[in-house]
């Protein structure tokens, strides 16, 4: 198991309902095609499988 989560965001929040925009919000992704390195924990882990439709996941 990795360290570290690259998470993606691959479409757009603009049709997605509010929780998910949050959601995609807290893990610090803005705006398309921008990446994130976040640690491979639990919390993160839930948080991405919610908004799965929205990101990419890579484990680096």
């Amino acid at each position: 198991m990795a360290d570290k989560l690259k998470v993606t965001l691959v479409k757009s929040t603009i049709g997605a309902i509010p929780k998910h925009r949050k959601t995609v919000a807290a893990l610090g992704l803005t705006k398309m095609h921008k990446t994130v390195e976040l640690p491979d924990n639990p919390a993160v882990r839930g948080m991405v499988k919610q908004v799965c439709h929205l990101v990419k996941v890579e484990e680096a």
